[in-house]
């Protein structure tokens, strides 16, 4: 069997509200391969956003490991971190994170300028504003953009600098049935067309069933489906 493409062992991480000592995750291990669509699912407080952010080089452990495509995030300096994420990574979030003074256009490119990416590819700019259906918004602000065109530029703007893995985090939480509908279909259409490895963190099992495979979170620990329904 291939290596994994992102492997995580024994991810422990424990914080303080006031004098509370919270333990968000507890000794979690699992793998992803290359071009697997998988999604993490878990009710409020299960630990979902603190995995979310090891996984994406965002914050450190406590002990345990994170390893991206051969790159140990415990190895690694806040700068080389930095430099791996605008390389490797590709965030969508929640909230749509959109600068309301810049066209879709400009929210896109965006990304390119703060990676220092030289290499302005039109046909690949092209091919994912075409398929994210953006080709004649692209002129316009967020305020004239609805939600789900605004979560499709988020995700252009992740997807334009060709990284290895998409990280989503509640990406259709902010959204109406409809359009959640559609960013779903579109991560799929991602995940097959471009061969995108993508992590889905969602509260919404509906939402999660999107994933080729799916993972129970529930304490700071993975569960399978029948032992989360009993908790």
């Amino acid at each position: 069997m291939a290596a994994a493409f992102i492997e995580a062992q024994n991810l422990c991480n424990t914080y303080h509200v006031g004098k509370i000592e919270v333990q968000a995750l507890r000794g979690i291990s699992f793998s992803v391969q290359k071009g697997e669509f998988v999604s993490i699912v878990g009710p409020s407080g299960s630990g979902k956003s603190t995995l979310f952010y090891l996984l994406g080089g965002l914050t450190r452990a406590d002990s345990g490991s994170v390893v991206l495509d051969g790159d140990d995030f415990a190895k690694l300096s806040d700068a080389e971190r930095t430099r791996m994420r605008k390389r490797k990574i590709g965030f969508v979030f929640q909230k749509f994170n959109l600068l309301p003074t810049l066209d879709a256009r400009s929210n896109i490119t965006i990304a390119q300028e703060i990676a220092n990416n030289g290499d302005r590819n039109p046909a690949h700019f092209n091919r994912i504003t075409d398929l994210l259906g953006l080709t004649r918004r692209l002129g316009h602000r967020p305020s004239e953009l609805s939600g789900g065109e605004q979560q499709r530029v988020a995700l252009a703007r992740a997807l334009i600098n060709q990284p290895a893995i998409v990280l989503a985090d509640e990406p259709t939480g902010n959204l109406d049935a409809a359009s959640a509908r559609d960013v779903l279909s579109l991560l799929q259409q991602l995940n097959k067309q471009f061969q995108k490895t993508i992590i889905m963190v969602t509260h919404d099992p509906h939402s999660a069933s999107a994933a080729a495979r799916v993972i129970h979170l529930d304490k700071g620990k993975f569960v399978d489906a029948e032992s989360l329904a009993a908790v």
